[in-house]
């Protein structure tokens, strides 16, 4: 018999209230799966409720419809002390360690903070198994006692996702964990968190704006605008076919290593609609250059392309995958003649 997921989402809706009193949708009618040991990312501009899915998963903020499960139990149904219990189970590093760690607790103490929390072994055993995990996370013993405002941004983060793993949880929610970073110190944490996710066998939700990002980390890839999922797919697949002109823009904007590489952005015009009043159709419709009339009076449905892992929402999207995609030469390698 399989295991449970370590996360299962069905049919999530988030709704909150504007200040006039209207209603913001946030997040529509989202499905997510993520396998033990699985690392699945999110990925969508500003506002396309990246955040929102992952404060609704670990039930920071309280989904409006919807089902979410974690390791099999129902989060949105447990009370107090069950979801405090499972609480250690599913962790978050969240995108700013300067804002997310208490300045006035040394590093030590705020590591140790969940175990002590939970009541989980003596003060002991807590100092010790702290000091073991910061070294894994590449820290000297000499951390334990200095404040946050001693240390860089880097070894913040890492401090970070030391205090979400202290637990050994089966599900990390990362945030968009190293977009506050320079790129030297981003790519030490990103091998650091490669090398976690096996060894101890973690499922990751890895939010991020950063496309190139999660062609490192991400087994799948979900494409959300305005609150809604574009486009599914492995990782690979999404980068090779990608099946909806959304998920083509955001790949043409992702920049190549080589500066020889021939490049052309596929900008797109137009606003994203607002969030209170969605467009009937499609909510890409209007910025859309492959937009016919019935885009924008009925709302495509997830449907699969070439197989069940690639689904996208787009009555189009055969057409898109036989478009020549402007970021087909980057991926190519076609130089610069």
């Amino acid at each position: 018999m399989s295991a449970a997921p370590a996360l299962d989402v069905s049919a999530l809706r988030v709704h909150f209230r504007g200040a006039d009193g209207r209603r913001i949708h946030a997040v529509n009618e989202v499905d997510l799966t993520v396998a033990p040991g699985e690392a699945v990312g999110l990925v969508g501009e500003s506002g396309s409720g990246k955040s929102t899915i992952a404060r609704a998963v670990l039930r920071l903020i309280e989904p409006t419809a919807g089902r979410i499960a974690v390791l099999g139990q129902d989060v949105a149904k447990l009370d107090a002390r069950a979801l405090q219990a499972l609480r250690a189970r599913m962790q978050i590093v969240f995108q700013d360690p300067w804002s997310s760690l208490n300045p006035r607790m040394t590093v030590g103490t705020l590591v140790a903070e969940p175990l002590r929390l939970l009541g989980a072994a003596n003060r002991a055993d807590r100092q010790a198994r702290v000091v073991r995990l910061l070294a894994r996370m590449g820290l000297s013993a000499g951390v334990v006692d200095r404040y946050p405002a001693q240390l860089s941004g880097g070894q913040l983060q890492r401090i970070g996702i030391a205090r979400a793993l202290v637990t050994e949880p089966a599900l990390l929610v990362l945030d968009e964990p190293t977009s506050s970073l320079d790129l030297s110190v981003r790519a030490g944490i990103l091998t650091l968190l490669a090398e976690l996710r096996c060894e101890m066998g973690l499922a990751m939700l890895f939010i991020t704006h950063d496309l190139g990002t999660l062609r490192l980390i991400a087994d799948r890839i979900m494409v959300l605008y305005l609150g809604q999922v574009m486009e599914t797919a492995p990782t690979e697949r999404l980068f090779a076919a990608p099946a909806h002109p959304y998920t083509q823009a955001l790949l043409s904007a992702t920049l190549s290593a080589d500066p020889m590489i021939r490049r052309r952005r596929d900008g797109l015009a137009g606003e994203i609609p607002s969030p209170v009043d969605l467009p009937p159709g499609c909510p890409f419709a209007g910025r859309c250059p492959l937009a016919v009339a019935a885009c924008e009076t009925a709302r495509p449905a997830l449907a699969p392309i070439g197989g069940d892992s690639h689904r996208a929402a787009c009555i189009r999207a055969a057409e898109v995958q036989r478009r020549l995609p402007n970021h087909a030469r980057c991926l190519s390698g076609e130089k610069r003649r």
